[in-house]
């Protein structure tokens, strides 16, 4: 699998807020640093001025909707568990 390098993005998560490169080897993050230097072959993608985050951000859903005989499958409480569990944020 190729290894792909995101440089410049503001990385948000849970607990931090900072500007670092990121190193995907595997599918996996292995590295977080200030700068990490390219290699031959690899995928780079220049994030400078974008956020990066843990997982999709989902702008618009459908919670505990009635439409006529129609009903969605997720509460609020069910979607915020899928989330904090690895799913769409």
């Amino acid at each position: 699998m190729s290894r792909c390098l995101i440089t410049g993005g503001r990385i948000v998560t849970a607990a931090d807020d900072y500007r670092a490169d990121i190193l995907i080897s595997g599918g996996r993050v292995s590295m977080i640093a200030d700068a990490i230097p390219p290699e031959d072959g690899m995928q780079v993608h220049d994030a400078s001025g974008l956020m990066v985050l843990p997982g999709g951000v989902d702008v618009h859903t459908h919670l505990e909707t009635f439409i006529g005989p129609a009903r969605t499958a997720d509460t609020v409480d069910s979607a915020t568990r899928a989330a904090a569990f690895g799913g769409t944020t």
